[in-house]
């Protein structure tokens, strides 16, 4: 059987049935988690070096699905004509809005809605460039990706996931669950190419070794790879952690470094590195 006889589009379905969770509680979990993870991803090289690969345009003006709390909007903003930012959770777009607020940025317009609303009806018109960062996680990716190509007028850019990504399989183990980190980069690029879209791939890096300053601390930032934990998970986490994690400096840290990868896909609107342009 040749690898274009497997319909992956259906494969990438599967895959992501597997991890799906009720929209409500997705919600709440992004909400909870606005906070953290906004100066979890300031910390990482991964905005650098997304921009870097994008090389934003001073006339682009950039539709960002799924923006969080702005993690790549807020340093687009400063490059680009405009951004419209679009989130599902409140919490992401307020921390996003005080930030705008904060550092006095107001060509980022920001919505509240996702991927699988009708952007028409939130008053999206189509964008020079779209992009999704992490963001990902999408039912159907053949006609998401269909519905991008009527949004983009110039590139598309979209990061997945490479491998474990930033999921930790030893904390799965530690508390007892079965790991499945998700849909890999490389299933994205078969159902794109299986689209007639060839597209470039690219990888940010960023080799990871967690130092905390204190136990508490390490358990609240690792909660988020298991959200709904129970409390005997959550005790076998802590014992974990204080089973491994060494003296370092003032605080502690893993006993392991990682190394966590990001692919982002992207191509040419027009030709979609051979495919057929397709009308905005």
């Amino acid at each position: 059987m040749s690898m274009l006889d497997i319909f992956w589009n259906d494969v990438w379905k599967s895959s992501i049935r597997k991890n799906a969770k009720p929209k409500c509680e997705r919600m709440s979990f992004w909400n909870k988690r606005a906070p953290d993870f906004m100066k979890a991803a300031e910390k990482s090289d991964y905005i650098d070096q997304f921009l870097e690969i994008m090389d934003p345009q001073p006339d682009w003006t950039v539709l960002d699905m799924g923006c969080a709390a702005g993690t790549l909007a807020i340093p687009l903003a400063r490059k680009v004509r405009s951004v419209t930012a679009v989130d599902p959770s409140s919490g992401m777009r307020d921390l996003l809005r005080l930030r705008c607020e904060q550092e006095g940025i107001d060509n980022i317009r920001i919505v509240d809605g996702s991927w699988e609303q009708d952007w028409e009806a939130l008053e999206i018109a189509p964008h020079d460039v779209f992009m999704a960062s992490r963001s990902l996680v999408v039912p159907d990716l053949q006609a998401s990706v269909e519905k991008v190509q009527r949004f983009a007028r110039e590139k598309v850019f979209l990061s997945t996931l490479v491998g474990d990504g930033p999921y930790d399989p030893q904390i799965f183990e530690a508390v007892g669950r079965d790991f499945n980190p998700g849909t890999d980069y490389i299933l994205a690029v078969n159902v794109l190419r299986q689209m007639g879209i060839y597209a470039d791939v690219a990888f940010t890096y960023n080799n990871e070794r967690k130092v905390y300053p204190d136990h508490d601390a390490a358990f609240s930032d690792l909660l988020w790879m298991i959200h709904d934990m129970n409390e005997e998970e959550k005790k076998r986490l802590r014992k974990h952690l204080k089973e491994t994690l060494v003296p370092f400096e003032n605080g502690v840290r893993m006993p392991y470094a990682r190394p966590v990868r990001w692919a982002v896909l992207s191509w040419d609107k027009q030709t979609g590195g051979g495919a057929e342009p397709v009308e905005a």
